[in-house]
């Protein structure tokens, strides 16, 4: 059973930071590559980013040096940090567990980011 559960979400003026985080209640975290997605109402989900077992972590163009992606392998926890927001990152943000350990791809409930003007 696969359990992913986001949190950290909220209102957040233009400029200003916030840090997702998600608890992961799947066997071997540590080994695993998990990441984020988020989506507006009326887009395709989009890919912001991962990070591998071994810390290698992949960005969206649109949000390099601005989003930090992190993990705690003792807490089975993974973190985004955002910062420099702009109106444009609202959108409902995933977590994910990509499809190739399990042959599904897992998403939690996600999480509302809002960036106001």
């Amino acid at each position: 059973q696969v359990q992913l559960v986001e949190s950290g979400g909220g209102l957040v003026q233009a400029g200003g930071s916030l840090r997702l985080s998600c608890l992961a209640g799947i066997a071997s975290f540590a080994n695993k590559e998990l990441g984020w997605y988020r989506q507006v109402p009326g887009k395709q989900r989009e890919l912001v980013a991962s990070i591998s077992s071994t810390d290698n972590a992949f960005y969206a163009d649109f949000v390099k040096g601005l989003f930090t992606i992190t993990r705690d392998n003792t807490k089975k926890a993974m973190y985004l940090h955002m910062s420099g927001l702009k109106a444009e990152d609202t959108a409902v943000y995933y977590c994910y567990l990509p499809a190739k350990y399990t042959g599904s791809t897992y998403w939690g409930q996600g999480t509302q980011v809002t960036v106001s003007p």
